[in-house]
């Protein structure tokens, strides 16, 4: 079967490939929920060193309105050095709005830390606090997103807290996060005015929220925000669609990876397709108990030709991914269930060959600074052997693009000089440390059952509170309407009878 073009001078495959390229941008649109915005410069930050600065000067130059929102503020240095920034601008007549999780922020910053904020003229709120009527108050509001005068925005990874700057005795956590002008902009205004009206404040008027074609363009760069809404499963689905179309690679870094079946087979899928699929996870976390169990989910990405590295130095924050060397993403979404399905997330997806370059650039740095599990021992003479047998590629001029290019010869290379931890040796202690606590769990039930009866028995008369009283607000609603309804009609009746008494 031939194809025709219907169009002179037009070969059948490039039709069909750009075909193929519409296609495809299609069902990506359809997935996101999302469109892809032209037209935009996009920065790449690493770590606060980057990021927090670049953050305070988009601040200190802001001239009418600026949108704050992120899952931790914290009242530290770092806290109260955004705090002042804040402050002062809210003080020369702009429009600050910022809004903070509840469960994020309120243990790690006082009421008297956002009593300041607010007294300085800073419209500061809080996001899903506990409520009687709203047992689902687990939800959280886990994005990380800045808005200055429509001009400029950031989506990232980090929280403002002196973790991420680190101090004498603690290393800054390692984090990614991105800069944006142009018109992909107002997508992130329209986020942060969707998530101020969930929390309960006004609509933001429209004229601080600019229109995307009103925003002059910044470059050249195309790219999607992916919001993340619990149970819509945005991402979850843009991630599985990523896992399914990749060719050459997919390189992950993930905070918190405890990811599901369906994903994981995804992953697998694409390895055993010959896509290089890597995984990039903490070697030590803030949150110790998580630890084990993502260890114990090694040998089944590993068995599926899944290569997992483990960072060496102080806690790894980024949520990043890079694929084909044309798509990247950074945000705030982690690659597990509660991102996916039940937090309030934000992310970029740029789909631009320079970008993905600079991604997969400092990927490979990354893992210069990682240790790879392996399958049984892996011997430092082993890896020594394998290393001569290999040439490294020579790179010409050319910038980052022509790096890119190059990156996968290379990176097999930096991964076999690399260190290794057999995965043997990995799980005998992560499955231990589970056992050891199912254990304990089970003594716990046994000698003190009201302790984990009790909770149960709470949180079944938190949500059978919650359906009551939401039961008799919709009764109430109901009889307004009703009453409503009654005195249009007689006011109705009564013009009527005016108007006939007129005649």
């Amino acid at each position: 079967m031939h194809l025709v073009t219907n169009q002179p001078g037009l070969s059948a495959q490039p039709y069909r490939t750009a075909l193929d390229e519409l296609r495809m941008e299609r069902a990506f649109s359809r997935i996101a929920d999302s469109d892809l915005r032209h037209g935009n410069a996009v920065r790449l930050l690493r770590n606060s060193k980057e990021n927090y600065p670049a953050w305070l000067d988009a601040i200190g130059s802001a001239q009418a309105v600026i949108h704050f929102e992120n899952f931790i503020i914290a009242d530290d240095a770092t806290g109260r050095l955004f705090a002042e920034a804040l402050m002062e601008r809210a003080r020369a007549g702009v429009k600050v709005r910022v809004l903070y999780d509840w469960l994020g922020s309120s243990f790690r910053a006082l009421p008297a830390f956002w009593r300041r904020l607010r007294e300085a003229g800073v419209e500061a709120r809080v996001f899903n606090p506990p409520r009687l009527t709203d047992p689902f108050w687990i939800r959280r509001n886990h994005r990380k997103l800045i808005t200055v005068d429509g001009r400029i925005g950031f989506v990232s990874g980090l929280c403002i807290s002196d973790s991420w700057e680190g101090g004498k005795e603690a290393e800054p956590w390692r984090d990614t996060g991105i800069s944006v002008e142009g018109p992909m902009v107002a997508d992130l205004d329209a986020a942060f005015a969707e998530s101020w009206v969930l929390a309960g404040m006004r609509a933001i008027p429209k004229s601080d929220l600019p229109r995307a074609d009103a925003i002059p363009h910044a470059g050249a760069v195309a790219a999607r925000l992916i919001s993340g809404e619990p149970g819509m499963f945005r991402t979850y689905r843009v991630d599985q669609f990523i896992a399914a179309t990749a060719q050459r690679n997919l390189w992950l870094t993930d905070a918190y990876f405890v990811a599901t079946t369906s994903y994981v087979q995804a992953l697998g899928e694409a390895a055993r397709d010959g896509v290089d699929v890597r995984l990039l996870v903490p070697g030590s976390s803030d949150v110790p108990a998580l630890q084990p169990i993502v260890r114990a989910g090694y040998r089944s990405l590993i068995e599926a030709g899944i290569r997992v590295f483990e960072w060496n130095g102080s806690m790894l924050h980024a949520k990043t991914a890079v694929v084909d060397g044309r798509w990247a993403r950074v945000g705030s979404t982690n690659l597990n269930l509660a991102s996916w399905a039940t937090n309030w997330e934000l992310d970029v997806i740029v789909e631009d060959a320079d970008f993905a370059g600079q991604m997969e650039a400092m990927y490979l740095e990354d893992l210069a600074n990682a240790t790879e599990i392996v399958p049984g021992s892996y011997s430092r003479r082993r890896r020594a052997r394998n290393m001569r047998s290999r040439r490294s590629p020579r790179f010409k001029r050319g910038g980052v693009r022509r790096l890119a290019a190059g990156a996968l010869a290379l990176s097999s290379s930096i991964g076999k000089a690399m260190g290794s931890r057999s995965l043997t040796a990995t799980e005998t202690s992560s499955i231990a440390i589970i056992g050891c606590a199912l254990l304990a769990l089970a003594v716990a039930i046994t000698v003190f059952p009201v302790v984990i009866i009790a909770p149960i028995v709470i949180g079944l008369i938190w949500f059978g509170l919650a359906l009551l009283i939401r039961s008799l607000h919709l009764k109430r609603r109901v009889r307004l309407r009703r009453r409503k309804l009654a005195i249009r009609r007689r006011l109705s009746k009564i013009k009527d009878e005016a108007a006939s008494a007129g005649e």
